[in-house]
């Protein structure tokens, strides 16, 4: 940061204040303020001859004295090397060959650093970049890193599009900018002498200035971009030398940078000094130029040199072997043009890569290189000339601990995971990422979606058009080029890149075609999106985030665009959900120019902390005292905020797998290959059989035709399919890996399918078969009170009470244990469930609480009881109706005793004013005691909703009561199993004397039947619904985990859908407050 000190700067609405028009005006003030001895003419004041004394003006003083570097649109960098490749030199192939960086001609700066933070620039000490300034009782500070993230400054601060500071774009305010300072030391040795000296940070949040040995070196701002500085005459070779950075918490290009996450300041990436020769590389651009048969190809090598010098070239296969070379003597600038015959081409599926070698006089870099052309194909989006689908995620910069700091091997991590659950692209939102992802990406095979560093969404809350204040400012263009230049020359030598993105969410203006300019102007080979640009009149492509399936159809069903689409943010992945993928998916599928798209987001970006009692939790907007917050919207990904997978991987992993599985006909099975480039051959299936109760052969292999061809369908034939099966069953089918991978060992599994052979019994079966309990003798029945009625089985071995005031079981007593009451609380119909984070986001959850669905109370109309030949039958009449409002449900009961069961009929009537549009469920809530484990026949083993369960297999589960329970990091409702024909709540009951025999056998306690009915579901956890609803962190919850179990036994469940930024439930899965009629067996 310049500081300009003198008597006098001109305080004026100016902002861009250089030292020439300072020193034009201090010396017009000079001019105008003294004495001349040649006098002066008479229209000039009074003269010397009038007046025994001169009248000179006091001088002005201002603050600051100059516009700071982070404040000054037009300051975006001093002193800093173009924007270039990410690549590291050698001295030898040799090393450059491993691609281990530790042996390249550089040295890692990462580590502890010393540290101070004030709270802005101007406070003290300003001069600790001098090499005499004590820094030893600074603290000291890990780079990479964020300072808030280690315990300093204000915040985090989360925010979704809010600037949390008074917004006068593009200054920023003086007092409330945090500078942290960090310092360090380093020694170079012999090696380095006679070398250019780089100085490169990978990114720093948001502006820094950098000091060598006391000298200012430069200035850089653009946080998620690479700076570069030419420190050659600050270092001093074999002595140790003084680092200093001051970075800037705020600058005006933050205004650029409201991306959606936490508001994080520090240097967060990697920093290097390099060490290049006198000839040495200064970038080069790889081209991998196919024909028009995509058979053949040229490679294409762009270098600039520093000076005229020989280049060798070298291209190696995977294995090492040599298919090309070349040597050319160059010029500054030259090229290399190499015939390739037939290389093995690049995709993500098929992620061969090649090695660039290029050797200088005194040093070598290695690029690897994957053949592929990216393009419209009358509108359709194809690599290859084959059409690919996009089955992407949006990815955020974020670790639990250190923020945006992300270490390699969690980056990594992500990555694998990635591919594991069926992801195919990334679109890095919304900056350009850590430069390793893309030589994972290029590696492992992930398209991505490359985005400027730029997002300006708070303009849009400011009263006037968003655009006008940078987007379409002329003021504003370089500040948008640079970002945009930035990326581009970064990236541009990665296959696994094939669009570039002009950022997000900042409306759209001059400054986007200006930066599409930028970029074609550097390469022509990639597609640019932006999808602020709804017409494509710069970008290439259109895009839509959370556009509903039904609007992608009707816009796909079009016949006069010529451009594809892609689904930049789409089925938005907050806690529990998302529900409605499926009607994506067939879509992209159905229709050639959908593209896909990318969830929004791949993971939480909780912070971990602790509360004042020490418990550790994933904090969220708000948690740090940060005003203004966006609370927990920051919540919305795929993963934990530890980056382990929610539910909602788990389904969009099923709804994208690239095998699916249709329908059986005869013994021959219909599968679909949904894979872009590759056959099934690298696959093996095998099959078995999945009864209700029982697993019917072991696995078997089945054989997959070869040659499938991409997107087209195949028919397996099963032999030894058994005939006459009694019990529901099905067909599971599951696609394994023949061989492994460098992202999974082989068998690992890619896709699953069933198909159904047999049904469900229905009711009617049930209550006619042979081993219903309903054969047994009818139970006896005594009014024990005015408002209780006692049954019990004819066998003794069961006793229920029945409340008349209630109209409801009460109680429930197994002979063998008498003494224990397994119901803690009343069977009781309820319509509500707690609400999930698309419920409080879309229009449903607010209704529910608006006509208080979660304060329905039950009131008794009448009860009858009758003894019949075929049970006891009770018959309830009851009102369910929340305070204030009017509307209400009528409910008729019918309760038939019979051995030891209960058939349930329920018939209801809603109606009144207000009856609220949907309901949550359908269904029973109690509390049962002593429940270790649940068994069920339906879906499984993971939680599964009407919207969100196709990565649920039908088969026989059992779990325990915790494990079935999800513990989001924001609580709301989930753990719900559906599509469950019946479930079993199991456990030991202790006799008289508390003792719990552990050497026998959990037994049931309850079982519940819904016969065929589609939809029914369960669900069993230690919380009530109240309990969810209130609290607000998982600490809270755990506080108030019961001994019991609460129990919900569901008819109808209503779906979940995306609301919480994105189409609400769709209508087939909403669950409607008509009249309805259900049945349940419980023994």
């Amino acid at each position: 940061m310049s500081d300009i000190s003198d008597d006098y700067v001109d305080i004026s609405s100016e902002t861009d204040l250089h030292l020439s028009v300072y020193m034009e005006k201090l010396g017009r003030h000079r001019r105008l303020g003294s004495s001349s001895s040649e006098g002066s003419s008479s229209t000039a004041g009074p003269s010397r001859q009038e007046t025994t004394s001169t009248v000179v003006e006091a001088p002005t003083h201002s603050f600051p004295k100059s516009l700071p570097d982070w404040s000054n649109l037009k300051v975006l960098h001093r002193n800093t090397l173009p924007p270039r490749s990410y690549f590291f030199l050698y001295n030898t192939e040799e090393d450059a060959l491993t691609r281990d960086t530790s042996k390249s001609k550089s040295l890692l700066l990462s580590g502890k650093w010393k540290f101070h933070l004030t709270t802005s620039p101007f406070h003290e000490p300003r001069d600790f970049y001098k090499t005499d300034y004590d820094t030893s009782e600074w603290d000291d500070i890990v780079v990479p890193g964020m300072w808030q993230c280690q315990g300093y400054g204000k915040g985090p601060q989360y925010t979704n599009l809010n600037f949390p500071w008074p917004v006068d774009a593009p200054n920023i305010p003086y007092d409330d900018n945090e500078c942290g300072r960090h310092v360090t030391t380093f020694k170079v040795g012999d090696d380095f002498a006679d070398h250019q000296l780089r100085l490169r940070f990978e990114g720093v949040d948001s502006a820094f200035t950098v000091w060598v040995n006391g000298k200012e070196v430069g200035y850089s701002q653009g946080a998620r971009n690479p700076s570069e500085f030419d420190v050659t005459d600050f270092v001093k070779v074999g002595e140790d030398n003084l680092l200093a950075v001051e970075v800037y918490q705020r600058c005006d290009g933050t205004y650029l940078e409201d991306q959606d996450q936490w508001w994080l300041s520090g240097i967060f990436r990697d920093v290097y000094l390099h060490a290049f020769p006198k000839f040495h590389p200064i970038d080069y651009h790889v081209h991998t130029l196919l024909d028009d048969d995509y058979k053949d190809a040229t490679l294409k090598v762009d270098v600039e040199m520093s000076q005229g010098a020989y280049v060798d070239m070298k291209l190696l296969d995977a294995d090492g072997k040599l298919i090309a070379k070349d040597m050319k003597i160059f010029d500054r600038h030259n090229s290399f043009d190499i015939r390739v015959k037939n290389p093995r081409k690049w995709t993500a599926e098929t992620p061969y890569l090649y090695t660039l070698v290029l050797n200088f006089k005194k040093c070598s870099l290695v690029q690897r290189v994957g053949f592929r052309r990216a393009e419209l194909i009358k509108g359709v989006f194809s690599v290859n000339g084959d059409p690919i689908k996009i089955r992407g995620v949006n990815r955020h910069e974020h670790h639990p601990d250190s923020g945006r700091a992300v270490p390699y091997d969690f980056l990594k991590r992500d990555l694998l995971l990635m591919k594991h659950f069926n992801v195919n692209g990334i679109r890095t939102s919304h900056y350009i990422n850590d430069p390793r992802l893309y030589d994972l990406a290029d590696e492992l095979g992930i398209w991505i979606l490359d985005e400027a560093d730029l997002e300006c969404h708070g303009f849009g809350v400011l009263g006037n058009a968003g655009e006008s204040w940078a987007t379409d400012n002329p003021d504003w263009r370089e500040a948008y080029e640079d970002r945009a230049r930035q990326m581009v020359q970064r990236d541009k030598n990665h296959a696994s890149v094939i669009l570039w993105s002009l950022g997000n969410e900042s409306f759209y203006g001059q400054n986007h075609q200006h930066m599409y300019d930028v970029i074609k102007s550097i390469d022509k080979s990639r597609l640019v999106h932006y999808e602020g640009d709804w017409n494509a009149s710069t970008a290439d492509i259109y895009s839509r985030m959370y556009a509903s399936a039904e609007d992608i159809i009707n816009t796909a069903s079009q016949k006069d665009w010529a451009k594809p689409l892609v689904l930049c943010e789409y089925i938005h992945a907050m806690g529990n959900g998302p529900g409605g993928i499926k009607e994506y998916i067939d879509a992209f599928y159905k229709y050639p120019r959908l593209m896909g798209g990318f969830v929004w987001e791949w993971a939480n970006h909780g912070l971990r902390t602790t509360n004042d009692d020490g418990e550790e939790y994933m904090g969220y907007g708000g948690d740090f005292g940060d005003v203004p917050n966006d609370y927990n919207f920051v919540f919305d990904g795929l993963c934990f905020a530890n980056h382990t997978p929610t539910p909602g991987l788990v389904e969009y992993g099923k709804a994208i797998e690239p095998v699916q599985t249709l329908e059986i006909k005869g013994n021959e099975v219909t599968i679909i290959n949904r894979y872009d480039i590759v056959s099934l051959d690298h696959l093996t299936a095998t099959w078995h059989i999945v009864a209700d109760g029982m697993v019917i052969g072991g696995d078997q292999e089945v054989e997959i035709p070869k040659g499938i061809k991409p997107h087209t369908k195949a028919h397996l034939k099963i032999k030894g399919l058994p005939k006459n099966l009694t019990a529901e069953a099905y067909l599971h089918i599951d696609f394994f890996l023949t061989k492994g991978t460098n992202w999974a060992k082989k068998g690992h599994r890619v896709a699953f399918g069933q198909v159904a052979l047999s049904k469900a019994p229905s009711m009617a079966t049930i209550l006619s078969s042979p081993s219903n309990p309903f054969l047994d003798p009818v139970p006896t029945i005594q009014q024990t009170s005015p408002s209780l009625l006692s049954i019990t089985s004819a066998t003794g071995l069961s006793t229920w009470g029945l409340d008349l005031q209630l109209g409801t079981l009460t109680s429930w007593r197994k002979a063998s244990h008498p003494h224990i009451e397994l119901l803690t609380t009343p069977f009781v119909v309820d319509f509500y469930r707690a609400l999930t984070d698309n419920d409080r986001g879309g229009r449903f959850g607010q209704q529910w609480e608006d006509r208080r669905l979660h304060q329905t109370s039950h009131n008794i109309k009448r009860v009858e009881w009758r003894k019949e030949k075929h049970g006891l039958i009770v018959n309830v009449h009851s009102r369910i109706a929340p305070p204030v409002l009017a509307w209400g449900v009528d409910i008729y009961t019918t309760y038939t005793f019979h051995g030891e069961a209960i058939y349930i009929k329920i018939k209801g009537k809603p109606s009144g004013p207000l009856v609220p549009d949907t309901f949550a469920r359908i269904g029973f809530t109690f509390g049962l005691k002593n429940v270790e484990k649940v068994a069920w026949w339906g879906r499984g083993p993971g939680e599964s909703y009407s919207d969100k369960k196709m990565a649920q297999a039908f088969g026989n589960w059992e779990e325990t009561v915790d494990d079935l329970f999800v513990d989001y990091e924001f609580p709301q409702d989930g753990g719900n199993r559906t599509d469950v024909r019946w479930v079993e709540f199991r456990g030991q009951l202790p006799d008289e004397e508390g003792v719990v025999d552990k050497s026998k056998p959990a037994e049931r306690l309850i079982r519940a039947r819904y016969g065929d009915l589609e939809g029914a579901s369960f669900s069993a956890m230690h919380y009530t619904t109240k309990d969810l609803d209130e609290c607000k962190h998982p600490y809270e919850l755990h506080k108030r985990k019961r001994e019991d179990t609460v129990v919900r036994l569901d008819w109808a469940h209503h779906g979940l859908g995306t609301g919480s930024c994105g189409p609400a439930t769709l209508p087939q899965y909403e669950l409607k407050s008509k009249d309805f009629e259900f049945e349940l067996v419980l023994d």
